[in-house]
């Protein structure tokens, strides 16, 4: 077990730093200079110039990613030219945020998903399913930011019941409980259109594993000791679907924290997703390859829990990694 948890250890730091070569060549290639925002029209050219050499702009990328790497491991991802402060800490003053509305919309997806998707194998072919089915379809296909407006003009202008930009409201000093009381409002349309897209997907992904293992052996053994065909798929249908699931859950963590970019931006959520919006419109690379490394680190991360989560629930991957 130890041996296969070091090993794809192994292979996830491998992946990082392949990962970290691919943002900053990508990011450094990228035309336009991202310091001529922050210069009046007139400055001088030559002067312009001498101040890019001086701070490495035209040294060879190799040096450039070699000099980058030294100060990232080190947790200096260097200065935002747009805000003209640390991106480690821009980055960790918006990253909570991110979690609180990435952590709510994963548990309101993962949960209603799995009871959905679990009703919808345990009736299969009945008009419930075929509702669910539909529905499923139609929330994949209505993109994020659509739906999100949807619900800023339902309950932000016609019902006016919930609050629809930023995290808290403006002009307001609540401490406490009202403080959090304020954020929780807040939260409910970005959480809801952020995880109603994850949802629908989710709950394909629940009854399509369920449906696989119905026909399996031991679903007809176990009712024939007395088991409810209910009974049976949940007791141990379950146990084998669980790795897709797992898979599926696993992958949907970073696919919150990427597709925030929109949904911050429709809701004005002062997260990373915001953050990494107006980087991109201002060229402020450092502040880009910050939050695009931090994706990705969180990306292998969930795809090395997933390897470990595999080993835990199935016995097979279990023995096979300790031999």
């Amino acid at each position: 077990m130890i041996k296969y948890i070091v090993k794809r250890l192994g292979i996830a730091v491998v992946m990082i730093l392949g990962v970290t070569m691919i943002i900053f060549c990508i990011i450094r290639m990228q035309p336009g200079n991202p310091f001529l925002h922050m210069v009046q029209a007139d400055t001088n050219a030559e002067f312009m110039e001498a101040k890019l050499r001086e701070i490495g702009y035209y040294d060879p990328l190799p040096i450039q990613y070699g000099k980058w790497l030294l100060r990232t491991l080190h947790f200096d991802l260097g200065y935002s030219i747009q805000y003209n402060a640390p991106v480690s800490g821009l980055i960790l003053d918006r990253f909570s945020n991110t979690v609180v509305l990435a952590t709510s919309s994963f548990l309101v997806s993962m949960v209603v998903a799995i009871a959905v998707g679990v009703f919808s194998a345990l009736h299969p072919n009945t008009k419930s399913d075929y509702v669910i089915t539909i529905l499923s379809f139609i929330c994949v296909s209505i993109p994020v930011f659509f739906f999100g407006l949807l619900l800023i003009k339902i309950f932000g202008y016609d019902l006016k019941i919930l609050p629809f930009s930023g995290i808290e409201t403006l002009g307001t000093h609540y401490t406490g409980a009202q403080r959090v009381l304020d954020i929780g409002k807040h939260l409910i349309l970005p959480m809801t259109a952020s995880a109603m897209t994850q949802t629908a997907t989710l709950i394909r992904y629940t009854r399509a594993s369920l449906m696989e293992t119905v026909s399996e052996g031991y679903i007809d053994t176990a009712m024939a000791k007395g088991l409810t065909r209910k009974r049976a798929i949940i007791k141990h249908g379950m146990k084998n679907a669980k790795i897709s699931i797992i898979s599926v859950l696993c992958n949907k963590i970073p696919d919150l924290l990427s597709g925030a970019l929109i949904v911050e931006t429709v809701f004005v959520w002062p997260g990373l997703g915001q953050l990494n919006y107006q980087a991109i419109l201002q060229q402020d690379y450092p502040l880009i390859m910050g939050i695009t490394l931090l994706i990705a680190v969180i990306v292998i991360i969930c795809n090395l829990l997933a390897d470990i989560l595999y080993m835990i629930v199935d016995p097979r991957i279990r023995y096979e990694a300790e031999k």
